[in-house]
This record gives structure tokens, C-alpha cells and sequence, in this order.
């Protein structure tokens, strides 16, 4: 069998990359052709993505792709919850802001007060509460700047939004719409109550599609600049952990997964939507997926720390390698300090080693002196977290779930990984790296006929790449269970 080519186009917090995939019938190749950063803008205003240039950087990774052998589709997925307002004439009104701008700060005691109960989103939704969901985002507009809200035609989340860009075609994608509040979990369509008690105007959201949707060709306009390609673009799971998910190397359908990166998104596939007093409680996000899927799981913040604190040091003058930490955190002494990553302390930008610090003073712990220290912190806080995570789960769904399959970015982190199965007692699988991509890809070829479903995708990519297994360490159960008590302790 002839192999087909693909172009996975994934936009990360940070950077994006245009990938080809190919299949040959038995295995995918992922070889990558463009990077660039995704450096977002603060002006006047706020804090915005730097939408013309993602396109511009898309058409390029469209004309490489084109240089080096025809493609037959083309995807586009992204991080959730931010978009952009179009007017009449299909132009866009602003840059999309970013989904940490301040103009969300304190935007959900408004709602609660003013608009509709944080337990009827909630029960509809099944989305967790935070600042930046579309939801407070558009609420956010209706309040400060209500002019712009008045002149666009629809809204676009951002992979619906750059395929507009490129085809012309205006939709609105599942699970990227899913992420920002305004679908009711069940019905998986917009929820109209919960738009008119929040004045969302019905005509800003656009008819929902499913992940394989086609869009059609490239613009005629744009098809000069990107070698005249003659490539679809079809919708895949536009957001990009419901990619990462698609990818998880799973057998069967009792699995943990966490998709790991600057978030750690960690959860179930579940054939409906856990909406219960239970799932409210903790805070639980019920998110679409593939096939008919629901996404239960929970935002945790995931390497951000670590990131954060590695960009501090170098402007400090120490440019510490990830590795060159990881080393350092392995030679510093276990389970001293621990935090709760999902403190909003650690949610901005900012001197991210000395809030691990002040935190740790200020909650009776030693203090990490040291930069493997607070690594070794931030790390083994994050395991205990997964901890908590994977039995809430369990407590919301009633079944075991034995192992942890991590894909994505942090995969590369090998002691989070181990720490994770020390942690939780569990089995802990990590792979594939390029899980979003592989998810972007694997749709595509779902779309175009070659793959039956997700799982027969999953079955190619375990056959296709390394995963990576560890162990629970049984000599150091003990010291993370009065770990493990700290950490509760901590986050009541």
C-alpha cells in the first residue's frame, strides 16, 4: 500500500509546528517540516494571540509540505475556550485575546451574582470553573465592551477561526466549542437558556460539526501562496488535548490518561457526561471527544511551574538544560516540601521559584533552598496531585482504573513519570510524545476512510511508537502516603 501523507498543523501556548503524517497501512511517520513560536502581544488593550501571523506561519508550513510531496488533507487543532468575533463582511474585528488577559479577573463572582448560579452552569455545562472559559470571556465583552459583541456577525474558536481563514468556511467544531461553557453536556449543542440568562446573542455561535467535518479546499486566493495545494481541510478534534486523548495507546476502555504539557489534562473517556453532586463538588470538566465521547477530567496545572521558574533562573543568568534540572531535582532529598500546583499563586507568569518559597514558608514547610529542590517540589506535588485526581475518579465512576497512560510533552520528564506510579500506586505508560500530532493525523486518515475508528488508531500508533513503563517503587510507599496526608491536609 502506497503511503498517504497528511499535514497535522498544531498550535500550541507557545510554539506551532507543521507536521506530515504518513501511513502505509500498518504504521504512521510523523516528520516534522515547520516550527515557529506563538508569541502572544500585550498592548493597549490587553494581552492578544497574533492571529495574522499563525496564518502566515500556516500557509508556510502548507507550501513546505507542498515542496516536499503532495498531502491530502490538512488539520488544525489548538489549545481551548479562546475566538474571535467576525463582522458582516467576514473580516475579523480584533486579535483574540489571550486566555490569561486580566479582563476575566473576577469575572465569575459577576456571573454568579448578576447573571445565572455557578450549580445550573454547572448541572447544564459540566464545564469546571475557571476564569477564562468562553463563557466569562464573552461575559467579560457583554460588560466592558459591548460595541465589538454588537458588531460581529459570529464568533470562531481558534482552529475554527484559522480554517475560516484558509477556506472560507465558517463552523464550529465540538470539542473545541465544548471547552468554554456554552454546550449543554448531554444534548452536546448549545444550551439556549444558559445563553439567554448570560445575553449571549444566539447569532455569534455557529451550527456545531463533528470531527471529520470537510471544509473544503484552500481559498483561491491563498492557493498561489501555498503551492497551489490541492489538499481538503478537514475538522479534527480541534482541541488539541482531545487529539492527545485520541492517541492514548489504550486497549481497552477502563483507562486513566493524562495529556502532559504546560497542563496536565488528566482523565476518562466515558460514553456520557458524569454530571453529579460528587462531580460538581470537586470541580470535574465534561469536555467531547471523539466518537460520541466525553472527556471527564480535570485541569491541573501541569510543567507551567517548572517552566516558569527555568525562565526565571536564565534571567537570573543560570540557562538550566530541563535535563540539567531533572538531575538536580533527583540528587536533592525526597518529599521535604510539597505544594498544590493548582494554587492561583502559580497560575501568572512572574518569579515562579520564589512563590514555591513563600508558599512553603507560609504553610509551615521547610523551605527549598536550592533550584533541585524546588524542582524535586514541584514535581513529586504534581504526583501527589495525580494521585488525588485518579481517585476521584474512581469515587465518580465506581471502577478501577489500574493504569495511567501519560502522553504528550512530559512524557520526556522521566522522574514525573515515576513519581506518578510511586505516588499513585499504578502502572504508569508513557507515550507517545507527539500525542496531539498524532491525534490531528490519525483523524484525518479516520476522515478520509483508511482507519475504522479510534480504536484501531490507537492499536497503529502502539504498534508505531515506544511506550515507556513504570513500576510503583514499594520501598517508598510509606513516605508518599505521609506525603500524601501532608498534601491533603494542604488543599481542604
Amino acid at each position: 500500500m502506497a503511503t498517504k501523507k497528511t499535514l497535522a498543523v498544531d498550535l500550541g501556548a507557545s510554539s506551532g509546528r507543521g507536521i506530515v503524517g504518513g501511513f502505509d497501512g500498518e504504521r504512521f511517520t510523523l516528520d516534522e517540516i515547520h516550527r515557529f513560536p506563538n508569541d502572544p502581544v500585550l498592548m493597549p488593550g490587553g494581552f492578544f494571540w497574533d492571529t495574522p501571523r499563525l496564518l502566515f506561519e500556516i500557509k508556510t508550513a502548507i507550501l513546505k509540505a507542498a515542496q516536499a510531496g503532495d498531502v491530502d488533507s490538512i488539520g488544525i487543532d489548538t489549545w481551548g475556550v479562546d475566538y474571535g468575533y467576525l463582522d458582516k463582511t467576514g473580516a475579523l474585528l480584533s486579535n483574540p485575546y489571550h486566555y490569561r488577559d486580566t479582563r476575566t479577573d473576577g469575572i465569575q463572582p459577576y456571573v454568579f451574582e448578576n447573571l445565572i448560579s455557578r450549580s445550573e452552569l454547572y448541572r447544564s455545562t459540566g464545564i469546571q470553573s475557571m476564569n477564562f472559559n468562553t463563557l466569562y470571556q464573552i461575559a467579560a465583552d457583554l460588560r466592558d465592551r459591548p460595541w465589538v459583541v454588537e458588531n460581529a456577525e459570529c464568533l470562531l474558536h481558534m482552529p475554527d477561526l484559522l480554517g475560516y481563514l484558509l477556506t472560507g468556511e465558517k463552523s464550529s467544531e465540538y470539542t473545541i466549542v465544548s471547552t468554554g461553557a456554552v454546550l449543554d453536556a448531554k444534548t452536546r449543542d448549545y444550551d439556549p437558556c444558559v445563553l439567554a440568562k448570560c445575553g449571549v446573542p444566539t447569532r455569534l455561535l455557529l451550527p456545531v460539526v463533528l470531527p471529520g467535518h470537510d471544509m473544503g479546499t484552500i481559498l483561491p486566493s491563498l492557493a498561489e501562496e501555498t503551492g497551489h495545494s490541492a489538499a481538503r481541510v478537514v475538522k479534527v478534534a480541534g482541541h488539541d488535548t482531545a487529539s492527545a486523548v485520541l492517541s492514548v495507546p489504550a486497549e481497552n476502555e477502563d483507562f486513566l490518561y493524562i495529556s502532559s504539557g504546560t497542563w496536565s489534562l488528566m482523565g476518562i473517556e466515558s460514553p456520557e457526561p458524569v454530571l453529579t453532586p460528587i462531580s460538581e463538588k470537586y470541580d470535574f470538566t465534561n469536555e467531547g471527544g471523539v466518537f460520541g465521547t466525553i472527556r471527564v477530567l480535570k485541569n491541573i496545572m501541569g510543567l507551567w511551574i517548572e517552566q516558569e521558574c527555568r525562565r526565571q533562573w536564565k534571567r537570573e543568568g543560570q540557562s538550566w538544560t530541563f535535563d540539567e534540572l531533572s538531575g538536580m531535582a533527583m540528587a536533592s532529598d525526597p518529599l521535604v516540601s510539597i505544594i498544590n500546583p493548582d494554587d492561583p499563586v502559580f497560575s501568572t507568569a512572574g518569579n515562579m521559584p520564589r512563590r514555591v518559597r513563600e508558599y512553603c514558608e507560609k504553610t509551615g514547610q521547610p523551605i527549598p533552598e536550592t533550584t533541585g529542590a524546588v524542582v524535586r517540589c514541584v514535581f513529586e506535588s504534581l504526583a501527589l496531585r495525580y494521585r488525588w485526581t485518579a481517585e476521584k475518579l474512581e469515587e465518580l465512576t465506581g471502577r478501577r482504573y489500574p493504569v495511567i497512560n501519560i502522553v504528550g510533552g512530559g512524557t520526556k520528564e522521566d522522574m514525573l513519570s515515576q513519581f506518578a506510579a510511586d505516588a499513585s500506586g499504578r502502572i504508569v505508560r508513557a507515550g507517545p510524545v507527539e500525542a496531539t500530532t498524532l491525534g490531528n493525523v490519525a483523524m484525518q486518515f479516520i476522515a478520509a476512510g483508511e482507519l475504522k475508528d479510534q480504536w484501531e488508531a490507537r492499536r497503529v500508533i502502539r504498534e508505531s511508537f515506544p511506550i515507556k513503563e513504570y513500576t510503583p517503587d514499594a520501598a517508598s510507599k510509606a513516605a508518599w502516603d505521609d506525603a500524601y496526608g501532608r498534601f491533603l491536609a494542604l488543599i481542604k
